[in-house]
């Protein structure tokens, strides 16, 4: 692991415990300027993470002209919108589809050499442990997303789950403290926070102190300097896109309720971008050298 991998991982590990300790104390946001927090801190700082896609595109299928390119961007633009097609039409489908594709995407986080049953606990841990202690506001939140009907499916699930799955994040964490103390620290971290933070808040400090920041260094340390500067600017227009993109949705449910523009913009966009952005990671997994994906 880099030194600047080590640091992110150690400032996450910070970050969780504050939100833990203010928690404990009752030290909370109001519930909209949580909603506004959590929405601009995702687009902002967690969704232009899937932008150095075009990085790992060029590599893995060797785009070198206009037409590669155009056919790339037609089958993950296409990718994305099945997704949104999905979710307009079988909500209970997308929900249950995201929730778990979702956690195996985030059980890439931890170090090289993590064992793969603690990569599926670590994955599924902002999923699934929020459910023991904020179940109503868990179930409140994907109804804002999917539907009440779909929450009430999929929440008394997690439920039954969060018991057995905090036992064994207990157990992997001790097992893992033994061969890398911080990739347990990053485990406990995580488990602690969204066993007790709010839901909104937990996923918030992950997605934008861990699961963002460590895929775009994991891409930048691949690179060299100028590569790395010109990856940046390149990462720019897909993140632009995706605000614009933002933006329209915003204009087109201004009739909805604030709170479930909010929430639908950010999970039903991030659902919609998770798919292509997983099918390209996967891709590159099983083809490209691990330094370069």
């Amino acid at each position: 692991m880099t030194p600047a991998l080590r640091t992110q991982g150690w400032v996450f590990c910070g970050l969780a415990l504050a939100l833990v300790s203010a928690s404990w104390s009752g030290l909370a946001l109001k519930p909209g300027h949580e909603l506004w927090a959590m929405g601009a801190l995702v687009l902002l700082l967690g969704m232009p993470h899937g932008a150095f896609d075009v990085l790992i595109a060029r590599k893995l299928l060797s785009l070198a002209d206009s037409k590669g390119w155009a056919l790339f961007w037609l089958g993950y633009v296409g990718l994305s919108a099945a997704v949104v097609g999905l979710w307009i039409v079988a909500p209970s489908i997308f929900l249950c589809a995201f929730l778990i594709v979702s956690a195996l995407h985030f059980g890439g986080d931890p170090v090289a050499g993590f064992p793969k049953l603690s990569r599926v606990l670590y994955g599924g841990a902002v999923i699934v442990l929020p459910a023991l202690e904020h179940g109503a506001e868990l179930q409140r939140l994907l109804g804002l997303v999917a539907g009440p009907a779909s929450a009430a499916l999929v929440v008394p699930v997690l439920s039954q789950l969060a018991v057995p799955w905090l036992a064994a994040t207990v157990l992997a964490c001790v097992l893992e403290a033994r061969t890398s103390r911080l990739a347990a620290c990053e485990f406990a971290a995580l488990a602690a926070v969204a066993l007790v933070a709010p839901p909104l808040a937990a996923f918030t400090v992950y997605f934008c102190a861990m699961h963002s920041p460590r895929h775009i260094l994991r891409t930048l340390a691949s690179l060299q300097a100028a590569e790395a500067r010109n990856a940046l600017m390149q990462a720019l227009w897909p993140t632009l896109a995706v605000l614009g993109a933002a933006a329209l949705f915003g204009l087109l449910a201004s009739d909805l309720p604030v709170e479930t523009q909010v929430m639908q913009l950010v999970f039903v966009g991030l659902a919609a971008l998770t798919l292509p952005h997983v099918v390209l990671l996967e891709r590159a997994r099983r083809v490209l050298p691990a330094a370069d994906r």
